[in-house]
């Protein structure tokens, strides 16, 4: 009997340990002291009602008169439920589109991340971040790191990718942390095989290429390899134009010759950096693809768009894709100088280098991190005041004009 109870203990307990977040999550991502609110909930707030704020603002739009930051920051900072949050996504939208659109201010774009997180709205903070020309959300590289750890522990790997995407967009790859957890959410992603349309290859590649030249080491030049490889791919589907437009990228053509350059300083470095082998896998069978593509589309007439291009760029766009057999051959033989030299790493995967720098690195970033932010919050605190005070005097002046008018109105 006691035997048998013992028996269904031990079962309760690794059911409880296999289903509890306590024990089932990324312990090794950011920790909870990361995406503690106490600071935030900490500083100092002015409740205020959101129905006034809304009538408030609506009359100020209908007489044609700019809504300011502050009054926008107050409504993000007093949303106390999902539905809120819905109606504070209509007002950033107004906002951005008001005469003050420039002014909104970095913590009220950390606010609303923090209030899309802690109300089960997070699918509206990506959504306004994908969508920043409208709703004006830049934000800082903190708050980056809340929204795509979020989506990390829930191993949502393709809307992390997609944050890190704007993180891309933004060049906002400088820190430490942004950079370790950019490099987790896309090794992890692309482990999975993803099926990824061209606009999708375009994004995935230039987030792993201009993450990558931050670092120089083996996960460095690993990203670089298959971003180049990627962006290389869209470059003799669609040509150079389809690759630069819109991202922070060179509109120099060659970007297989790019990835093949990365092979090449890895073969003639002295060091000890290797590459990993499924990452040449993926070079090798992107050549592959590019090439019978090739052969396939040979007889086929351009479309539409293409036909539409400048004929010089066609024309340099074609000299690129006919160079296809070059990187071919390029590949096999740097292959061979690798493997030769003992640079080709069959053990490791790039989404394995990507997980040991999270687990060695990322805790050592926090500290750093949260001093800026402690920083911040200070700084943030400070100008909200001043704000306050501005705002103040401004009103204080307009009632004294109006008394000075309604003087002189009963003199006459």
């Amino acid at each position: 009997m006691a035997a048998s109870m013992f028996r269904r203990c031990l079962i309760a307990a690794v059911k409880v340990k296999r289903l509890s977040p306590s024990f089932s999550a990324k312990r090794w991502l950011l920790s909870t002291a990361y995406s503690d609110t106490k600071a935030w909930e900490a500083r100092e707030k002015e409740p205020k009602n959101l129905a006034v704020l809304a009538n408030n603002m609506d009359r100020t739009y209908e007489r044609n008169f700019p809504v300011s930051s502050l009054m926008m920051s107050q409504f993000i900072d007093n949303i106390s439920c999902s539905e809120e949050v819905a109606q504070a996504e209509y007002y950033l939208y107004k906002f951005r589109h008001s005469p003050n659109c420039w002014y909104l201010r970095d913590w009220t774009i950390h606010s609303w991340i923090r209030q899309c997180l802690k109300y089960g709205a997070r699918d509206k903070a990506l959504y306004t971040l994908k969508n920043k020309v409208h709703y004006g959300i830049f934000p800082d590289n903190f708050t980056f790191n809340l929204l795509l750890d979020s989506y990390l522990k829930d191993e949502d790997l393709k809307s992390a990718c997609s944050v890190v995407e704007d993180v891309m967009l933004q060049e906002a790859f400088d820190v430490s942390s942004t950079q370790i957890l950019s490099l987790y959410a896309l090794g992890s992603y692309l482990a999975t095989t993803p099926q990824l349309t061209v606009s999708e290859e375009r994004a995935f590649g230039a987030s792993l290429l201009i993450c990558g030249l931050k670092l120089d080491n083996s996960i460095g030049l690993t990203a670089q390899l298959l971003g180049n490889t990627l962006l290389g791919k869209v470059e003799l589907q669609k040509g150079i134009f389809a690759v630069f437009k819109g991202m922070p990228l060179l509109w120099t053509r060659g970007y297989l010759g790019r990835a093949l350059a990365v092979m090449e300083s890895v073969a003639a470095s002295p060091g000890e950096v290797k590459l990993p082998k499924d990452s040449l896998d993926f070079v090798n069978d992107a050549l592959q693809q590019l090439s019978s593509t090739s052969s396939d589309s040979s007889g086929e007439e351009s479309d539409k768009e293409e036909e539409q291009k400048v004929e010089t760029a066609d024309e340099e766009d074609q000299a690129e894709r006919d160079r296809l057999s070059e990187y071919e051959s390029r590949f096999k033989e740097l292959i061979g100088q690798l493997e030769a030299q003992g640079k080709v790493d069959s053990e490791a995967s790039f989404q394995s280098l990507v997980t040991t720098l999270a687990k060695q690195q990322l805790p050592s970033t926090e500290k750093p991190d949260l001093d800026i932010y402690e920083s911040l919050l200070s700084t943030w605190e400070a100008e909200r005041r001043m704000l306050i005070q501005r705002e103040q005097d401004m009103w204080r002046k307009a009632d004294e004009e109006n008394r000075q008018r309604m003087i002189a109105r009963a003199d006459l």
